[in-house]
């Protein structure tokens, strides 16, 4: 498959041009890349109004995901869920459908921004109580009664989680779609997907739009997404869809990134499902030798190892440091899993490390408690109005009875305790202490 992108970066840096042009490094390597690290000059195509070799290469792409159009991000999945939020209310507006969205609780803290942004609102699908924060079990009876009497823009699921739960996507698109309702999904965690002997990948099982982070599972500098749409999914969408991600993309993309999509494409086609089958047989080996040796397991993702080790007799926190003893590092660790992320290109060296630091774990006695449930909590105020309000900071322990401004989570995992317009009680109060979160950003009191 050809690479034009790259083809044309080689090129245009091979020919030892005068850069009259950003960036101000002018092609002298300090970090490395630099040659090959460009801005939108002539022959180079425009992300957002892609003609030529931009063009080209995302055609390439879509072929390979099956879509009806690809488009690439240069600043992750983050940029797709805005888009595919304003595609979504676009396209609900002109039937007359509020701007309301229907989602799993379990969704990153970048739909937020994109409600507050778009002043959209939120209805939620909350999970069982002992799933805790980051998994939310969406069923498509669930899914049939939250839908009913009540019009959305679309519904909005994420699969895989960060747990490495892959719920089936099907039967959950066809409730949509009876209900005449868009589905999304983020898929930031699963790009791979779409590689296995038998896709699993949103837009083969339903979804209408999705995203896929390239840079969290494929061999893409970080920051590379896809935003994907189906063939089936109105045509408006893929029309509208680089107007909706240059509303929230830079006017300067990062070339190396969109190299790396492009240069990736061409793996795709070629060794990458043959690795991917390989990496995905020995984590499942892997697997089954941990959980023989008494190690409780989480999730069905194929390409991601998630631990809830308090059985074992070690929270998720006390895990991670005993693997950073060895010299690895996890993807995520909370008090309660530990999550572990290998890929094809994953060295043998590093899996023989990754044995010898479990087989030097030994159980110990285990670890009681549950997990927090999500709270639900009087909405008081929309979200646009809560994170763009005048805010200040206050502990924790001063928070209750006052209205969240924002989520104050970080990124890992980035999923909101509560969400911006609520108000927090005493079990929100809990949630966040559990999470090891000391203070948050309320609404001012007028």
């Amino acid at each position: 498959m050809r690479t034009p992108v790259c083809d044309f970066v080689r090129d245009y840096a091979a020919s030892r041009p005068v850069r009259m042009h950003m960036p101000g490094h002018k092609g002298n390597p300090r970090l490395g890349p630099e040659p090959l690290d460009i801005t939108e000059i002539a022959g180079a195509d425009e992300l957002y109004r892609a003609r030529g070799i931009l063009r080209e290469s995302e055609e390439n792409a879509a072929r390979l995901f099956g879509a009806a159009r690809t488009l690439y991000s240069t600043e992750g999945s983050s940029q797709c869920v805005r888009a595919m939020t304003a595609l979504a209310l676009g396209h609900a507006r002109d039937r007359g459908i509020p701007a309301r969205l229907l989602a799993g609780r379990n969704a990153h803290q970048s739909l937020l921004s994109a409600a507050a942004l778009l002043d959209a609102e939120i209805d939620w699908l909350y999970p069982e109580p002992e799933e805790g924060l980051l998994a939310c079990t969406v069923t498509p009876e669930g899914l049939e009664q939250a839908l009913s009497g009540k019009a959305y823009a679309a519904v909005y699921l994420t699969a895989p989680d960060y747990l490495g739960h892959l719920p089936d996507l099907r039967p959950l698109a066809d409730v949509c779609h009876a209900h005449d309702t868009l589905l999304l999904v983020d898929n930031a965690h699963g790009a791979y997907l779409k590689f296995l002997p038998e896709s699993r990948h949103p837009i083969d099982r339903g979804a209408d739009l999705c995203c896929d982070s390239a840079h969290k599972t494929l061999a893409c500098l970080t920051g590379a997404a896809y935003l994907h749409i189906a063939e089936g999914a109105p045509v408006i969408l893929r029309e509208q869809a680089s107007a909706a991600l240059q509303l929230f993309g830079s006017t300067s993309p990062s070339w190396l990134i969109l190299q790396s999509l492009d240069r990736m494409n061409a793996e795709l086609a070629g060794s990458f499902p043959g690795k991917l089958a390989e990496t995905c047989r020995r984590l499942a080996d892997f697997k089954a030798a941990l959980a023989a040796a008494g190690w409780p397991l989480e999730g069905q993702e194929p390409l991601k190892l998630t631990l809830r080790p308090k059985a074992y007799g070690y929270t998720g926190l006390q895990l991670a440091e005993k693997l950073r003893v060895h010299g690895i590092e996890p993807e995520f660790a909370d008090p309660d899993f530990v999550t572990l992320m290998p890929s094809p290109d994953t060295p043998a060296a590093d899996w023989f490390r990754l044995g010898c630091a479990f087989r030097s774990i030994a159980p110990r006695d285990p670890l009681s408690g549950a997990l927090p449930p999500v709270p639900r909590l009087p909405r008081v105020r929309g979200i646009r109005e809560a994170m763009l309000g005048p805010r200040e900071e206050v502990p924790i322990d001063r928070a209750e009875g006052r209205v969240l401004a924002d989520t104050s989570l970080s990124c890992p995992p980035a999923v909101p305790v509560a969400v911006p317009g609520e108000r927090l009680n005493a079990e929100a109060a809990a949630c966040f202490r559990y999470y090891g979160i000391s203070s948050c950003f309320v609404l001012q009191e007028k």
